[in-house]
């Protein structure tokens, strides 16, 4: 098998760890293996992929999620440069919401960051010329995006820059605080939305 995983301290975020292949010609790497995950109890259908670019170091993208019924999944990888990819729970009633996980991830190192329904995702990038892929078992709808403020003292984020230093949009800026944030996400069966 030429892929290795951990169960984050949220056990429903998984790092995956591909094994890159390398000789006189470069490097190969598989990305995606859908038998691997349900190996693991993980459906992920994608349907799209996303591709960002950052220019500069020090760039926040999110905490965004999907409302239904469009909620997405994700399976994040960087492509180049190096960036610190956070989830948070907001599954209510779940023993782990408003937590975090996250982890940092660098090009051609084999890491993707698989986000489940029910988390809000974002990164800060730590390198200038950031990309990041990922897959999304789920399109874009942009009538139900939706997002949870990155900076929200109660989640906490050890976040490795200062309040000087980061790039935001004002969009991300101004999501709401998780204690003023309708969730439309339950635990009672893992990512299920809310009755």
């Amino acid at each position: 098998m030429t892929i290795s995983y951990e169960r984050l301290s949220i056990p429903d975020v998984i790092l995956i760890r591909n094994r890159i292949f390398g000789d006189e010609r470069g490097k190969f790497q598989e990305i995606f293996r859908k038998d691997f995950l349900a190996s693991l109890g993980v459906e992920f259908d994608p349907v799209q992929e996303n591709n960002s670019v950052s220019s500069r170091k020090w760039t926040v993208r999110g905490l965004h999620f999907q409302r239904p019924p469009a909620t997405q999944a994700k399976l994040v990888r960087v492509a180049s440069g190096a960036a610190l990819a956070v989830a948070v729970d907001i599954r209510m009633g779940s023993a782990t919401y408003g937590k975090w996980v996250s982890t940092t991830m660098r090009a051609w190192e084999g890491g993707q960051f698989l986000v489940p329904h029910g988390f809000a995702f974002g990164f800060c990038t730590l390198e200038q010329d950031t990309e990041l892929l990922y897959l999304c078992d789920n399109t874009y709808a942009p009538g139900l995006e939706a997002g949870l403020r990155y900076d929200d003292p109660a989640v906490g984020i050890a976040w490795p820059f200062t309040k000087e230093e980061v790039t935001v949009n004002d969009r991300d800026a101004g999501f709401p605080s998780l204690s003023e944030l309708d969730s439309p996400f339950s635990a009672r069966a893992g990512h299920e939305v809310k009755e």
